[in-house]
């Protein structure tokens, strides 16, 4: 298979990243290590290049009511200019993507999916606009998107003239030397963060003037680490077609209140009847590291559940992990993971592993 490039591709060949597949995109996953870079977010500004995320419109009378009966979150809570954390299900309540939404007119959206599942989630959208005045765009070719996140980040924004004064979760249009962009105050790592999206024939010029700028480029390893730390979910680990919101602790996101979404009939039923399992974190006593797929046992060594995600936290030196488990597992419960062979102890904990600073 062909791996896809962004278009700052031939940028991280220069500063000889490491690159590896990633969603069928031939991304960085480290510059100067996955430890600096984590460390330069936490500490300062890193920027990471995220073009591979797609980038969807929907247009058209009526295009928020019609979304909002569609994903999982309540479009109704936000306003034109806001963002919004969703999900958009099957019938059966599983997952096929996590995505951020963005209202800018009642006639007017775009959604940001995940770069392996914007095929689906535009499909999906796409027949089920079908018999109505909607309109679903794969726009994605059309932009790169960088995230430049960490402490520092405002300040650096406003030295390019980009705009940073916007509340958590808010976006607006703007201009960087002549070339349309949307600054979003968003973010994947649990810092004060923007993504900036970007025309894709300006996104070298905007990524060597943040660079430039004091920027630390960051690769997708430290952005993973920074995520678990964090307790953020990613499709495929914490969510899937197999993992519904109410297993993954992800119910804030649901719109109990409205009266339609895909998979709301089933979703409802297993809040009911409660989940067969929940997503719960994992606290290492030591520096072991869980990774994902490996076996959680209780103190009796009884299978319990199975590691979805798990790194290293340079932020707390120790192992961290999330985890399906048992519902009868509860935070504060002494459980050990199967490494290797070797039986691990951890404490099953509620995260964030660290604290959040992104309001």
């Amino acid at each position: 298979m062909t791996l896809r490039h962004t278009p700052l591709h031939d940028q991280h060949l220069a500063l000889d990243a490491k690159m590896a597949d990633f969603g069928g995109w031939d991304m960085p996953i480290e510059y100067s290590g996955a430890v600096a870079e984590h460390g330069a977010v936490r500490g300062a500004t890193g920027v990471f290049d995220v073009s591979h995320m797609g980038y969807v419109e929907v247009r058209g009378a009526g295009a928020t009511e019609w979304l909002n009966g569609v994903l999982t979150n309540d479009l109704n809570r936000i306003s034109e200019g806001q963002a919004q954390y969703s999900m958009l299900c099957d019938e059966q309540g599983g997952v096929i993507d996590d995505l951020i939404a963005y209202r800018v007119t009642p006639d007017a959206l775009f959604i940001i999916p995940n770069a392996a599942n914007v095929n689906a989630v535009v499909a999906t959208l796409q027949a089920a606009a079908a018999d109505t005045a909607v309109q679903v765009v794969d726009a994605s070719d059309a932009y790169g998107l960088l995230a430049v996140q960490g402490p520092n980040s405002a300040e650096l924004l406003e030295s390019l003239g980009l705009p940073a004064g916007h509340a958590y979760m808010s976006f607006g249009r703007s201009s960087w030397q002549g070339a349309p962009v949307v600054v979003a105050r968003t973010g994947y790592t649990g810092e004060l963060g923007f993504e900036i999206l970007i025309p894709a024939d300006r996104t070298v010029e905007l990524w060597q003037a943040l660079l430039a700028a004091g920027a630390t480029a960051c690769g997708l390893g430290a952005r993973d680490v920074l995520r678990t730390e964090m307790g953020y979910p990613l499709h495929g680990h914490e969510l899937s077609a197999e993992i519904t919101p109410v297993q993954a602790a992800a119910s804030w996101a649901v719109g109990w209140d409205k009266p339609a979404f895909r998979g709301r009939d089933a979703l409802a039923a297993e809040r009911e009847s409660g989940p067969r399992r929940r997503l719960r974190g994992l606290l290492a006593e030591g520096r072991m590291i869980p990774r994902a797929g490996m076996a959680v046992l209780n103190a009796s060594g009884n299978p319990v559940g199975e590691v979805t995600s798990g790194t290293f936290s340079p932020s707390l030196g120790k192992g961290i992990g999330l985890a399906l488990l048992s519902p009868d597992i509860a935070e504060g419960d002494d459980v050990v993971v199967d490494i290797r062979g070797r039986q691990a102890p951890f404490t099953v904990t509620r995260p964030p592993f660290v604290e959040s600073h992104v309001r």
